[in-house]
């Protein structure tokens, strides 16, 4: 049975001088690169997914998104990878949506 997790932001931290060069886009909407989380619900992009788990078939829990970092580190189109996992069998997926 999927589950629910709390919401919480994620922000970036650049680490390095390198990950700083790389943060931040020339011409996305201010909100690209700033919609990172964990838990809650996914922001889809694109029609609602959410997969089922390859070893019980249950519907599988969201636990993440990732935004894209910046232009060098866009991902299809300024999208999103959302990360879903079956807390029963231990299972997870992953998959990129763009608007």
């Amino acid at each position: 049975m999927a589950r629910q997790l709390p919401e919480f932001r994620l922000q970036l931290h650049p680490v390095t001088q390198d990950a700083r060069k790389v943060l931040g886009f020339r011409w996305a909407d201010p909100h690209v690169g700033n919609r990172h989380k964990l838990g809650g619900t996914p922001d889809f992009q694109q029609a609602t997914t959410v997969p089922a788990c390859p070893s019980c078939g249950g519907e599988m829990s969201f636990y993440a998104q990732l935004d894209s970092v910046g232009d060098t580190l866009v991902l299809a189109d300024c999208g999103l990878v959302y990360v879903f996992v079956c807390f029963d069998c231990h299972e997870s997926t992953a998959f990129i949506q763009s608007g």
